[in-house]
């Protein structure tokens, strides 16, 4: 993501917005955001940047200070230098040495919501109990979830 300037606006050190950003293009953010950022492209919150909001972006580079919840549609990177309190949503997630991260992260790579997806999976089934009954006293699923975990 970095090096990327075609098409990027940029809020600079300088500025301070406060209210909901709603860009279509990359955004660069070295200033300070006291609001909501909406943004279909990639995002960079510079080492100077400080965003007090929720952030919706396709991707997200952050190497500055995030107060809110951040939902990437693909990636979000968390810089050596980045400070993020709350949740993080994407299908990719990198951290960095040197992170500080308060919160709670969920990394989908599928992008497909937890137990929604078609079909049975034995490794699911059998950690979740999976709620089929045998006739032989459970011992099935045991057998199932022994195999599954390289014991017999």
């Amino acid at each position: 993501m970095e090096g990327q300037a075609t098409g990027r606006t940029v809020v600079t050190e300088d500025v301070e917005i406060v209210g909901t950003i709603k860009a279509g293009n990359g955004l660069q953010i070295d200033g300070k955001l006291n609001g909501d950022l909406n943004c279909t492209k990639d995002v960079a919150i510079g080492k100077s940047g400080n965003v007090k909001g929720n952030i919706m972006v396709g991707s997200v580079s952050v190497q500055g200070q995030v107060n809110g919840n951040i939902i990437a549609k693909d990636r979000i990177e968390l810089k050596a230098a980045a400070r993020v309190t709350g949740d993080v949503k994407a299908k990719r997630l990198t951290v960095e040495d040197g992170v500080s991260f308060i919160g709670k992260a969920e990394v989908n790579p599928s992008g497909i919501a937890a137990g929604k997806a078609g079909g049975s999976d034995e490794a699911t089934d059998a950690a979740q109990g999976s709620g089929k009954q045998a006739n032989d006293g459970g011992q099935r699923d045991k057998d199932k979830a022994s195999s599954l975990f390289g014991k017999k």
